[in-house]
């Protein structure tokens, strides 16, 4: 297993973590397996969420006895000072821990970073945290590039996390200047949310990009795992084979697969296009009908909203079919 130094948090972190997301659709008693061979194999990193329902508790039950082995991610949908240090205690309880090696806002838009770092918003209670002992670092996660960007200037952010894979690569440059600027890079959606369905060639492909400190794809059972850490572990450069595949995959899912750049925003109707694709991700692609249509359904704003004005398409660097995939999609979770 390959180690990096995730950026300023002076972090070694194994090149490939554990994305906790499917873990949802396992059970306790096999998360504990999958962790303990994930040991045994050298991965370090683990990353989870208090938005994925079970995965924090699951984990801090296979956590127990080995918990200095690891180091522990997780993040939280608080944008107020009360309501993340409320996360931070649930997510340290559900853990079984008294400390949490890296604490990120998950999902900020530039609007949500504003209300953030304003009196009474999220990061004091990140700091105050921090300076307690019950966090050692702090860092962001999105999927819009101007979130991405405004991180980079903001001497508080250790790491970012951020969608890379073969097809979304909107954000090549920031993954640079995460390097230059001695912010740890962390890799989600390595197989674009399940879309890419040869993980082998897809992390090999992310393993070839210096840039990139930690990859944690999601994995539920052992196999998962195995296949992850064998194409990981391979050093070899990309053989000629290996890049026709990539370019083969770009372009099957080049002209209906949305990189959440944002471009298309805004939307006349106020619907957030980006999240509803994402959310049709996790329920088509990922195996998490359940959790994926609850915050389908939970969105102020979902695809039966769409008036059909079709100015978004005009905006879409990748001329999608918005309103037709929009269409398929209203129909598909009923609203």
């Amino acid at each position: 297993m390959e180690y990096r130094i995730l950026g300023k948090t002076g972090l070694k972190v194994s090149r490939m973590g554990f994305g906790g997301i499917p873990i949802q659709r396992t059970t306790a008693e096999q998360t504990k397996k999958l962790i303990h061979y994930l040991m045994e194999r050298g991965v370090n990193y683990i990353d989870t969420a208090r938005g994925y329902t079970v995965s924090e508790s699951y984990l801090g039950e296979a956590l127990e006895g080995i918990r200095e082995k690891f180091v522990i991610a997780t993040k939280s949908m608080a944008r107020t000072k009360q309501a993340m240090a409320a996360d931070i205690e649930i997510s340290l309880k559900n853990l079984r821990t008294d400390y949490i090696d890296l604490y990120q806002i998950h999902n900020a838009t530039p609007a949500d970073m504003e209300k953030i770092m304003a009196p009474g918003g999220a990061l004091e209670a990140l700091q105050e945290a921090k300076e307690a002992g019950k966090i050692g670092h702090i860092g962001v996660t999105a999927h819009g590039v101007e979130t991405f960007r405004m991180a980079l200037e903001l001497p508080w952010v250790e790491t970012v996390m951020f969608p890379y894979n073969i097809v979304e690569t909107q954000a090549e440059d920031l993954i640079q200047a995460c390097t230059a600027r001695n912010i740890g890079f962390i890799d989600m959606k390595p197989l674009a949310g399940g879309a890419i369905e040869d993980a082998t060639v897809a992390l090999r492909f992310l393993r070839s990009n210096k840039n990139v400190t930690v990859v944690i794809p999601g994995m539920a059972e052992i196999r998962e795992a195995e296949q992850n850490l064998e194409a990981m572990e391979n050093a070899a450069l990309l053989t000629p084979e290996e890049l026709a595949k990539i370019e083969k995959i770009r372009q099957e899912l080049g002209t209906n697969f949305c990189r959440r750049c944002n471009y298309c925003a805004p939307c006349s109707a106020g619907i957030s296009i980006p999240a509803v694709f994402l959310m049709d991700g996790y329920y088509s692609r990922y195996g998490l009908q359940e959790w994926g249509k609850s915050r389908y359904l939970a969105m102020e704003k979902t695809a039966s909203d769409c008036i059909g004005c079709g100015i978004c398409e005009t905006r879409c660097p990748y001329q999608l079919p918005i309103r037709q995939m929009m269409k398929g999609i209203a129909e598909k979770f009923g609203k």
